[in-house]
């Protein structure tokens, strides 16, 4: 499961104001469409999430209403126009900061911003007055001459830079306004180097790849994708019985270390084989004391999470109960509104169905109650 434990405060800085021609798109390739939502917007969900307070993005001249079009619903976030290079905006967007502690400073068009790499730049900056994230160089290197191989590079000693860059606010602040000669440094990190500040590299993500050429916003993913699930629990007195997202009187409740909803539990592993992210167990394991009691609301609605970060939405669920008891044709309704609620789709994607083993097996005894899912996805 992904962490969510706190992160020392921090501000950040979106660099959004360029015109990305070389991505083919009609519009700038920050207010284009990826993945279902506007490119922009994916970062910017994140570093929010990540609790990111001020966050100021750096937009283009007039570019006031496609940026409200792109965040719409969100809030905790406030636009500056930039400036001729990105050097001019991003000290725009500092001075609109303010003041802070820690900054993070970073590229629209880098969409998928992992909560891991925000956590070890921060972590970093103990130490250091800056830190970026790099991945290793695994290709060979040759120098170019005119179209002819001329030398090579020792890729060992190399690295590919990402962002975001994270700074302690004062000390890269002082460097914009130190900087000497042309604004054109090539990211953030050069301008702090240039004054002398010492930069931390941290581990990196593939994930954070920039979008730049229009093939990059051509989806390699499969348009539609299949999983299935299954899950069953005991029955013993004095349990709550919690199924389909909602609790239904009856003499006896399913046992288990969360709340034991077994129809929620079945979803739960259709959407994650659907995507091909392990099973419930792995993201909420019953060892660990936190998930004792907890509401499986939670799961379902972690899933969901994972199946829109992986460039999906939930298609249709079909959810199987089988028990003797209690009916579940009086709870039906309620329950596919529930699930559809969590799932954020409409009611009519759900269906709940419910069947008897004839008293046959654990279930035909009333000993437990059994579910079975299968659900897809949709390639946003």
């Amino acid at each position: 499961m992904q962490d969510t434990s706190p992160l020392p405060p921090f501000s950040a800085v979106v660099v959004a104001a360029g015109k990305g021609m070389r991505a083919g798109q009609p519009l700038p390739k920050q207010f284009a469409k990826w993945r279902g939502k506007p490119v922009l917007r994916h970062s910017v969900e994140a570093l929010l999430d990540a609790g990111a307070a001020p966050l100021v993005i750096v937009i283009p001249d007039n570019g006031e209403e496609a940026t409200a079009a792109a965040l719409s619903g969100l809030d905790g976030w406030t636009c500056v126009t930039g400036g001729e290079t990105r050097q001019q905006s991003v000290a725009n967007g500092l001075a609109a900061v303010g003041n802070c502690d820690r900054v993070l400073i970073h590229d629209a068009a880098r969409p998928v911003l992992p909560r891991a790499v925000i956590s070890r730049l921060l972590n970093a900056l103990e130490d250091r007055p800056g830190a970026i994230p790099v991945l290793p160089v695994v290709d060979s290197l040759a120098v170019d001459n005119a179209g002819v191989m001329a030398g090579s590079a020792q890729r060992d000693a190399l690295r590919r830079v990402q962002t975001p860059q994270a700074f302690r606010f004062g000390e890269i602040t002082a460097a914009h306004r130190a900087w000497q000669g042309d604004l054109l440094a090539g990211d953030d990190a050069q301008v702090l180097a240039a004054a002398g500040g010492s930069i931390a590299l941290v581990e990196g993500d593939e994930r954070l790849k920039k979008l730049t050429y229009a093939e990059d916003f051509v989806s390699e993913l499969p348009p539609v994708r299949i999983g299935s699930g299954y899950d069953v629990h005991k029955l013993v007195s004095g349990e709550e019985l919690w199924l389909g997202g909602i609790r239904i009187e009856h003499d006896k409740g399913l046992a288990g270390h969360s709340d034991a909803d077994v129809a929620l539990h079945a979803i739960v592993d259709a959407l994650l084989g659907a995507i091909g992210n392990g099973d419930i167990g792995s993201h909420f394991p019953p060892s660990d004391p936190q998930w004792k009691g907890a509401s499986s609301d939670k799961f379902l609605s972690h899933a969901a999470k994972l199946v829109d970060e992986a460039g999906y939405r939930t298609g249709n669920v079909d959810l199987t109960i089988i028990c003797e008891a209690p009916k579940i044709g009086p709870h039906r309704d309620a329950m596919r509104d529930r699930i559809a609620n969590l799932l954020g789709v409409d009611t009519g994607a759900i269906s709940v169905k419910a069947t008897t083993t004839e008293r046959l097996g654990f279930t035909g005894r009333g000993e437990g109650i059994a579910a079975q899912a299968v659900a897809t996805v949709i390639r946003n």
